[in-house]
């Protein structure tokens, strides 16, 4: 049985299912009116498969997905739209909608797609159909809910969140970037703020609550490993609950190595307590629980039956009284569910019951109704008139019924309530009606209420910037608070505070010391000095601190931990991250078909930035403006065939260039190209192709190295190639597999020397590594960059490396300046990798990760092997021969003499192994496989096992176009 309540408070609609016994189907639906207040009713025509009735929308979605809409209280129903989703179609939100007749709904289009659509009730129609989103959205993603609108979108194996604030644009879900969520549920949505639930790459059955700012955009991390658990029909379970009545109060439950614990925030996720446990039990003796070994513990499940309550009830009007069903101890026991209650907000707990009860609030919570949640049939309700101090029973009916629900009449001032069930299975329905109003003599007067402060569990008043008051009924008044109470009497603003401010977006709190405890840093791979992406030559920016103020915090001067620093010049920056690609996300297209190229640009300055647009078939062109009007560039190959197209962003800052093959007759999708970083010049080096998910027996491999529009064909994922010249070389593969290609695309720098200093880090380390290519670049970024500033070494000579795979290793590679053929190395290079030595060895290169994890890197020991050389001129042969002479040698007297020399010289060479050198970074169970591993001179001081000079190849690191592909 559903029913509500129409905008005619006297009008009431009830949807009744019958159900097959045995399958549990529903063979019949029947809607009924009542506008009586309930006194009769008469049976409605519906369409047949009504099997849902929206609360209070008045639209009917069936069984074949087609939706009606009411406009007069369920009397005359209307075809909308037909291929809508289920339970996603929602009314429009007042004072956010313009429209107070819109409807948005999620609908599939004629091509199997689903789209997020609107229109208006008394003109829908495929031809009045808006599309605020152009773009294709996944199945059963659209949730409309107060000043937000989100949905997500997958596409070539990678999962984008969007959201628009107001009805604004859509823009991208900003979480930390290495959350990389495998899902997403939206908490609340209250007070101009979201509160999401992520499940993060390492988490099974926890999830990871964010907050974000006022528009819903950048994400700060509130609480780590809340549980989470899978229903019926896959639906998830978060256990987390906001407490109704007082705005900032959150319940969690939080599992830690096997545990699960009940934590309680007062300001929004900024500082969390456990609950405390209290002294006595129901019948007055002592509990023995205390901290810090022992707590109070609740269960936060929702009812499935939604006309009982969950294990913890709240209501709006009721600010301060909790109800739950838990347990004391060190952890939740699932099987206990002992009754607490609490009328100060979760400052001190009181036990009411030794099992669950069914609650439901009349009269602001002045009365308080409790039936048993049981299988049995039950004559006996309870319920108190002083907040759980005492309670008294009442035989609601004579005989004994199998209790479904709970109800009371619309009005948070009434005391009249329902009770429905059935006697037995094959009964009918019985409502029974309890009036508590002959219980109340008398309104109540002000001499009736007592006031009670908020606090939490530390005894701060200042909550959320204010104190405040509330007032309640005495326990000796027996009088009805009525329709005009309210709860809130006083409020006060506190100045500000540390604990009035969380972490910005790309920090996080430092949980080391307590003196420290309100500190954040940023996170590895934020950069909070960098401009942001939007910012325009001409304009100002500020950087963040780390700081900014709690969502509805209300609390004025005092401290300023968000205080704006100097306006900055946006600066002139060169375009990076240049994208170019096909809408749809296909790079195989038929032969006169439109084609539309969209090109994008990640950063850099947009207004001053000339796009160059070469599409390979002859066309050529100049663009400005290109990627800040989104406008795509339409095309029509005529020809099948292979076209190269190329874009160049230029300005005085510097350029990018993206290179997208295109195959005119067959549509696309993406994989990830990985080449070894360091090879030796004209020696073997195996380029892999890693496909998600892997299909070897049916795909073919387009290889094209440099600028040749010939490819190398293969039927295996790797092939094996030579670079012979310095330079830049660009190396692009394509699979195609039936009708869909993928494409990588990376560009390798070859040089004619480099030295490497093998790194390692901290253990701590793998536990954070999702082994994915973008957080191995970050990670060589950071160690890179504060090698640099404790040396003193340009950025642009030093390259950091990471490997895939556990345990996480990396490569340090010191570029030499301006190499010059027959010049040995210099003092000055020398003198660079003294230094890295030392700063190493010193322990000075650390940075932190979640948590307050420091990583430390130091250098490596490695096993110096003999390996053939890699060649980098005809002089390293002659220099070859001339050590390995000397040591010869050396050897020989060694051996006569038996002498020990002081220190000792080692050429070795580079290995000729033809196995693939890099690992999938999906999958932490793959082990790390060693990359080409080079030793070349060292010098007598420095350790032989640490420093080599090399001939080879290192891999530009920030080529990547396609590694985003592998994050979902």
């Amino acid at each position: 049985m559903v029913h509500w309540t129409g905008e005619n408070s006297s009008v009431i609609l009830i949807l009744t299912k019958y159900y097959h016994a045995d399958m549990g189907k529903v063979l019949e639906s029947s809607l009924w009116r009542s506008s009586d207040f309930g006194t009769t009713y008469t049976k409605l025509t519906l369409q047949p498969g009504v099997t849902t009735v929206i609360d209070n929308f008045y639209i009917c979605p069936t069984n074949k997905r087609k939706l009606y809409v009411t406009s007069d209280l369920g009397k005359k129903w209307t075809l909308l739209q037909e291929r809508v989703t289920k339970d996603h179609v929602f009314w429009a939100v007042s004072g956010v909608d313009a429209n107070p007749d819109l409807v948005h709904m999620e609908a599939q289009d004629l091509g199997g797609g689903f789209r997020y659509v609107t229109c208006h009730i008394h003109n829908c129609s495929d031809k009045t159909l808006a599309a605020p989103f152009a773009g294709p959205v996944d199945r059963s993603s659209l949730t409309v809910q107060d000043d937000y609108i989100f949905f997500k979108a997958t596409s070539t194996n990678r999962t984008k969140y969007y959201v628009s604030y107001r009805r604004s644009e859509f823009v991208l879900m900003k979480l930390p970037k290495y959350a990389l969520p495998k899902d997403l549920q939206i908490v609340s949505t209250d007070e101009n703020q979201v509160l999401v639930a992520v499940q993060e790459w390492h988490q099974t059955d926890t999830y990871t609550l964010y907050q974000s700012d006022p528009r819903g955009e950048r994400y700060s991390l509130v609480l780590e490993a809340v549980r989470s658990s899978r229903q019926a029909g896959e639906s998830v379970v978060i256990d987390i609950l906001e407490v109704r009545g007082v705005k900032g109060v959150f319940l969690a439950n939080q599992k830690v190595d096997g545990k699960v614990v009940t934590l309680i925030t007062y300001n929004k996720g900024r500082d969390w307590d456990r609950l405390r446990p209290p002294s006595t039990d129901m019948n007055g003796k002592p509990t023995n629980c205390k901290p810090p070994d022992c707590h109070l513990h609740l269960h936060l499940r929702w009812a499935d039956n939604p006309y009982v309550s969950g294990t913890v009830h709240t209501k709006d009007t009721a600010p301060g009284l909790i109800m739950g069903a838990g347990n004391l101890g060190s952890q939740l026991v699932e099987y206990k569910e002992e009754m607490y209650i609490t009328s100060d907000c979760g400052h001190s707990w009181r036990q009411v019951f030794e099992e669950e009860h069914h609650i439901l609030y009349l009269d602001h919570g002045g009365v308080i109704v409790a039936i048993k949640d049981t299988s049995i049939p039950l004559k006996i309700l309870k319920f108190s008139v002083d907040e759980g101090l005492t309670w008294s029973t009442h035989n609601f009916t004579s005989t004994s019924v199998f209790v479904d629900g709970l109800l009371s009449e619309p009005g948070d001032e009434t005391l009249v309530m329902t009770v429905f069930g059935h006697i037995s299975f094959r009964s009918d329905w019985e409502l029974v009606k309890v009036d508590f109003r002959p219980s109340f003599s008398r309104p109540c007067s002000e001499e009736d209420y007592s006031s009670w402060d908020l606090a939490n569990l530390q005894g701060d008043r200042c909550i959320m910037g204010q104190q405040r008051s509330f007032r309640k009924r005495k326990p000796s008044s027996w009088c009805i608070k009525g329709r005009a109470f309210t709860s809130a009497l006083a409020s006060r603003v506190c100045a500000c505070r540390a604990s009035d401010f969380l972490c910005d977006y790309g920090f996080e709190r430092s949980p080391s010391s307590d003196s420290e405890a309100n500190k954040c840093f940023a996170n590895f791979w934020f950069n909070p000095l960098a401009p942001p992406d939007d910012c325009v030559l001409g304009q100002t920016y500020t950087s963040s601190l780390g700081y900014r103020k709690v969502v509805s915090n209300t609390c004025e001067g005092g401290v300023d931990l968000q205080q704006s620093p100097t306006p900055l010049q946006c600066p002139l920056t060169p375009p990076r991250g240049l994208q170019v690609r096909v809408r749809g996300q296909a790079v195989a297209v038929r032969p006169g078909e439109d084609v539309l190229f969209e090109v994008r640009q990640e950063q850099g300055d947009v207004l001053t930035t000339k796009y160059q647009v070469d599409l390979g078939d002859g066309f050529k062109a100049m663009y400005v403006n290109l990627t800040l009007t989104g406008e795509p560039i339409r095309h029509r190959y005529e020809s099948p065939g292979i076209y190269r197209v190329s874009v160049r962003a230029e300005n005085t800052a510097g350029h990018d260039e993206a290179v997208l093959f295109v195959q005119v007759n067959s549509p696309l999708q993406a994989l990830y190209l990985e080449v070894v970083p360091v090879v030796g010049i004209n020696q073997e080096v195996n380029l892999t192709a890693v496909l998600l998910p892997p299909n070897p027996n049916l795909t073919v491999f387009y290889w094209w190295i440099g600028h040749s529009l010939q490819p190398l064909l293969s039927l295996d994922n790797s092939v094996a190639t030579r670079f012979a010249d310095t330079g830049d070389v660009r190396v692009t593969v394509q699979a195609a597999c039936g009708n869909s290609v993928l494409q990588d695309s990376t560009v390798v720098r070859v040089l004619d020397q480099f030295q490497v200093v093998p790194l390692q880090f901290s253990r701590a380390l793998d536990a954070h590594n999702p082994n994915t290519p973008e957080w191995r670049e970050d990670v060589g970024l950071v160690v890179t960059r504060l090698l640099s500033k404790e040396t003193g070494v340009p950025e642009e000579l030093l390259v950091t490396v990471v490997r895939p795979g556990l345990p996480t290793l990396a490569d340090l590679y010191v570029l030499l300046p301006s190499p010059r053929p027959m010049r040995k190395r210099s003092i000055t290079s020398d003198k660079r990798l003294m230094a890295i030595r030392q700063v190493l060895n010193a322990q000075k290169i650390s940075f932190l990760l979640r948590g307050g994890v420091r990583v430390l890197v130091a250098v490596r020991d490695v096993d110096t092997d003999s390996q053939r050389p890699g060649g980098g001129g005809g002089y390293w042969a002659v220099a070859v021969l001339f050590v390995i002479g000397l040591f010869a040698v050396g050897a020989f007297i060694l051996y006569k003499f038996k002498r020990k020399r002081p220190g000792r010289t080692v050429y070795a060479q580079m290995h000729n192994e033809k196995e693939q050198e890099m690992t999938s970074p999906v999958s932490h169970s793959q082990g790390a496989q060693s990359p080409i591993q080079g030793e070349g001179f060292i010098d007598g001081d420095l350790d032989s096992q640490t420093l080599g000079n090399h001939s080879g190849v290192v891999l530009s690191i920030n080529s990547r176009e396609m590694h985003s592909y592998l994050v979902s």
